[in-house]
């Protein structure tokens, strides 16, 4: 007959940490050896450490949460290469369900893709707060005392001592109390709302119940941001950087709140320091969009968005700070720091949109107009992208072309007064005057009553157009 192993392999995302430790700490009691990375891997010691220990042990648990499986579709996510050395080397694998999750949600079966389909047909376990004890004696006694025939593959030395060295420290961290894993459960309630305010209502239970809970409050600010609440959001991101120094997340949605604040000072420091954190990767994915000149229809879109988790690239934290650099006038850094992030990122949009606008500004346009062609293909409803173009194209000679993208840009968001305007002027010398003045009279009646310096301007140009008619 064949032995039972006792070896295990925790798999979980950092935000599910209080769970994982206490399953740690009820395995660890009971006999088991088990591979918990409790202080966090460094990125160079992945494949050394990691996926040595996956092959090495026996049975595979993976801690699923609504977000858990987040950003699981990058090839590189750390969560999903264990997932699949998992697979290919036929561990015990046992999902783990936590608060909240289920195979059949959209949002999560969009997420299991590739090999990660295959998790759907290994038996889980519902680990429900309440009933934590009951369910790990079901997992000991159930889904963990079987005979297996797949064999382990011994780890390096440098592997098991790096093991050892994960379960020294995880034993010496006290017992997991039912209030950590209940904060847990709030904080997944809060990432899986839709609500604003459920959002704020559950993340702030999360952290009276664990008041120290960096991800708590950085992924409350994101909420505060997304409410225009900056000084909250601030307050928030403040002390999730006290409690966790190196946290290189919440300096990045820092250095965007501060940037939405005015403070460039301010978000450029930030953006240093999360870049200087993390240089390659980062372990939340926003995008931002330029600010650019007003009288250009600019776009922005620097909200911040949930908490991602480990390791997708980050070249929008270059992006970001290229905006930042260019709102200080300091050209040169800020063509950098877009050409950096579409080295990392070749297909980011906001990257390829805000260099164009750079680009635009020096009076390039051949290479603006090769920048805002690949954003326009990344993101077809760019409505800003498809403005900026018809100006490059108007400024390269042709009108028609400028025409075209106006209207397209009409289509996707016809109350933008501006656009009208850059409009008129291609239908101007195009020697369109009727369609110039209608462009010119809808400029003006979108502008309603807010102050435009260029009214007397435009209304002179109405009645020269009307002349020629």
């Amino acid at each position: 007959m064949l032995p039972i192993e006792k070896t295990v392999f925790i798999s979980y995302r950092r935000t599910n940490a209080f769970g994982a430790l206490a399953i740690f700490q009820d395995l660890t009691h009971h006999g088991y050896d088990v591979f918990f990375d409790y202080n966090g891997i460094p990125s160079g010691d992945f494949e050394t450490v990691i996926l040595e220990n996956v092959r090495a042990r026996s049975h595979f648990l993976v801690l699923l949460t609504p977000s858990a499986l987040d950003r699981c579709f990058e090839p590189e996510d750390w969560l999903r290469r264990e997932i699949e050395t998992a697979l290919d080397e036929k561990r015990n694998i046992v999902p783990l369900m936590l608060e909240g999750f289920s195979f059949s949600t959209p949002a999560i079966a969009d997420q299991l893709t590739g090999k990660l389909a295959l998790l759907r047909k290994y038996q889980a376990l519902s680990v429900p707060v309440e009933y934590f004890a009951e369910a790990m004696d079901r997992l000991r006694t159930r889904y963990l005392n079987i005979a297996l025939d797949a064999v382990s593959h011994p780890a390096s030395p440098p592997a098991q001592e790096a093991a050892k060295a994960q379960q020294a420290a995880a034993s010496t961290a006290p017992a997991v109390q039912e209030e950590k894993l209940s904060a847990q459960t709030y904080f997944e309630r809060a990432f899986s709302a839709t609500s604003l305010n459920e959002k704020i209502r559950f993340y702030t239970e999360a952290i009276r119940l664990q008041p120290a809970f960096p991800e708590a409050y950085n992924n409350r600010a994101n909420a505060y941001q997304a409410k225009h609440q900056i000084e909250e959001a601030l307050a928030d991101l403040d002390e999730a950087i006290r409690l966790k120094p190196d946290y290189a997340t919440a300096y990045y949605n820092r250095g965007i709140t501060r940037y939405d604040k005015g403070d460039l000072a301010g978000a450029l420091k930030d953006y240093d320091e999360a870049i200087r954190l993390q240089p390659g990767y980062l372990d939340v994915g926003h995008e931002a969009g330029n600010t650019g000149d007003a009288g250009e229809n600019a776009e922005a879109t620097t909200a911040i968005d949930e908490l991602i988790p480990e390791r997708p690239n980050y070249g929008i934290a270059y992006n970001n700070r290229g905006i930042a650099r260019y709102d200080k006038g300091d050209i040169r850094g800020a063509l950098a720091d877009f050409n950096e992030a579409l080295r990392l990122m070749p297909n980011l949009a906001a990257a390829s949109f805000n260099r164009a606008n750079l680009y635009y500004d020096k009076g390039d346009f051949d290479r603006a107009l090769g920048d805002y062609d690949q954003a326009i293909r990344l993101r077809s409803r760019h409505a800003t992208a498809l403005n900026n173009r018809g100006l490059t194209r108007k400024s390269l000679g042709d009108i028609v072309g400028a025409i075209a993208d106006y209207d397209a840009a009409i289509e996707l968001k016809p109350s933008v007064p501006d656009t009208y305007y850059n409009r008129a002027q291609a239908k101007r010398a195009n020697a369109q005057y009727a369609a110039a003045i209608a462009d010119l009279e809808k400029y003006l009646e979108l502008r309603g009553g807010e102050i435009n310096e260029n009214r007397a301007e435009v209304t002179k140009m109405i009645r020269e157009l009307k002349a020629k008619l």
